[in-house]
C-alpha cells in the first residue's frame, strides 16, 4: 500500500530524514520507534505532504504522490492523527468530528460518526461538549475519531500516548489494536512508548538519527536486545 524508497528531508542545510526506505502493507499494523529528534514526525508528516521530500519518492496503492498536495492524499485516503492531537478547543466534540469528514458523502459521514461514537462511547456523552475542556485521553480519543472520520485507507498515529497517564495509555492502545483486529484501515503508528508499540505491531521499524536501524516484526525487535537496551531500559 505505502513504499518509501530513498526519502530525505533536509531543514535548509540540516539532513532529517536520510535515505528512508520502508513499506507498509495493506492491512498490517508497522510501528515506528526511535529516540527524540530520530526524524519519527518528520516521516509522518511527509508522508501526509505536510513537509516537502528534498529527494527519493512515496508511493500510495501504486501512485507516486511525492509532490502531491496533503489535502488531496486526504483524498486518496491518506489521514493523520497529529502528535499533540490538535482539536479545535472552542468547537463541540461532535463538530470537531464532522470537520474530519469533510471529504465524504453527508450519509457517510453520519454512519461514521456512530461507529465512533461505538468505539468511543465517552465522546456520545461529551458530544455538545467543547473539546478544549475535554482531558488529555478524551482529546485523544477525539483526535482518532476524527480521523476515522474520514474512513481512511491508510490512517498515520503520531504518538498517540504523548502525555497520557499509564491507565490511558493501555486504553488508548487497546483502541489502537481493535482497530488492527478490524483490518479495515491500516495503520502506520509512531510512539516513544516502544514496548506498547512493538507489542501489537505485524511488522516494526527503528529510526535513528534519520535512518533506519532496524526491522523485523514487531515481535522480532520486542525480544532484540539492541532494543530492550536503547528503547526498553532492559
Amino acid at each position: 500500500m505505502l513504499e518509501v524508497t530513498a526519502l530525505e528531508v533536509r531543514y535548509g542545510r540540516i539532513p532529517a530524514l536520510k535515505g528512508i526506505d520502508l513499506a507498509v502493507r495493506e492491512g498490517e499494523l508497522v510501528a515506528l520507534v526511535g529516540a527524540n529528534g530520530a526524524g519519527k514526525t518528520t516521516l509522518l508528516r511527509t508522508i501526509s505532504g505536510v513537509i516537502a521530500a528534498s529527494a527519493g519518492s512515496i508511493r500510495f496503492e501504486g501512485d507516486d504522490i511525492t509532490r502531491m498536495p496533503p489535502e488531496r492524499r486526504v483524498r486518496c485516503g491518506i489521514v493523520q492523527v497529529p502528535e499533540g492531537r490538535q482539536v479545535f478547543g472552542p468547537l463541540a466534540v461532535e463538530d470537531n468530528l464532522r470537520l474530519g469528514a469533510y471529504t465524504r458523502p453527508r450519509s457517510e459521514a453520519l454512519q461514521s460518526l456512530e461507529s465512533v461514537y461505538a468505539m468511543f462511547p465517552a465522546l456520545r456523552q461529551r458530544r455538545h461538549q467543547s473539546a478544549g475542556t475535554l482531558s488529555g485521553g478524551q482529546q485523544q480519543m477525539l483526535a482518532m475519531g476524527r480521523a476515522l472520520m474520514g474512513r481512511p485507507r491508510l490512517l498515520l498515529l503520531d504518538e498517540p500516548s504523548m502525555g497520557l497517564a499509564p491507565r490511558l495509555v493501555a486504553e488508548i492502545f487497546a483502541h489502537v489494536a481493535e482497530l488492527k483486529r478490524l483490518r479495515t484501515t491500516t495503520i502506520f503508528l509512531v510512539d516513544q512508548n516502544a514496548s506498547a508499540a512493538l507489542a501489537i505491531a505485524d511488522r516494526a521499524y527503528v529510526l535513528e538519527t534519520g535512518r533506519v536501524a532496524l526491522s523485523g516484526s514487531g515481535a522480532e525487535l520486542l525480544a532484540s536486545p539492541q532494543v530492550q537496551s536503547a528503547y526498553l531500559g532492559l
